[in-house]
């Protein structure tokens, strides 16, 4: 799930708050079916968490064990595009 770009900066941007999908739209520069379909992808694999504010649905990445999946997976990647070495 994470291997697509735009689900990855999803859930970069979640794993850090709240979001509903026209803040989504504006901080990825996404058009809003496409995100809304990531979104979709993203709750079936349980990975994001979705509550009602009034008529706003706001998104969040599904607890402390994906937040901390998301950094493991950002911080791997730059060390592979840095080229810094790996931690053990």
């Amino acid at each position: 799930m994470l291997a697509d770009p735009t689900r990855l900066r999803l859930m970069w941007l979640l794993s850090e708050g709240e979001y509903d999908v026209t803040a989504l739209v504006t901080a990825l520069g996404t058009a809003r079916p496409a995100v809304s379909q990531h979104l979709g992808k993203l709750r079936l694999a349980g990975l994001v968490s979705v509550r009602r504010d009034g008529r706003r649905a706001v998104y969040q990445a599904r607890g402390g064990h994906v937040r901390r999946l998301v950094t493991e997976v950002l911080h791997a990647a730059s060390h592979r595009v840095t080229g810094t070495p790996v931690h053990d």
